[in-house]
């Protein structure tokens, strides 16, 4: 390796982003973030009522959570038919986001 792949390597720490892609951590790390976001969401909402109710902002975070067990299913190498179902929910809470959202 060149000196400057070392250096951006070691500047980025892609053995520790590499580690996470392949042992699917990083799809445990984006799962705890939603859970956080969805938190504050909804604590947000609940002391101001400003923002977005539960009843829209569940189905949000359903969709992209299950897009992640998706990404997560797949890096592991799990069967198919795993990364199949997670996508099919995760169209399933889009679908009920949009008409949250419509109405």
């Amino acid at each position: 390796r060149s000196l400057l792949n070392v250096a951006y390597a070691e500047a980025f720490n892609m053995d520790l982003l590499q580690e996470l892609v392949s042992s699917g951590r990083i799809a445990d790390l984006i799962l705890a973030l939603v859970v956080l976001e969805g938190a504050g969401l909804l604590l947000l909402h609940k002391l101001t009522g400003r923002g977005v109710p539960a009843p829209q902002l569940i189905p949000n975070l359903a969709a992209g959570a299950t897009l992640v067990l998706a990404l997560r299913s797949a890096l592991l190498g799990q069967p198919w038919f795993v990364t199949a179902l997670w996508l099919a929910l995760a169209l399933l809470a889009h679908g009920a986001d949009l008409i949250a959202r419509w109405r």
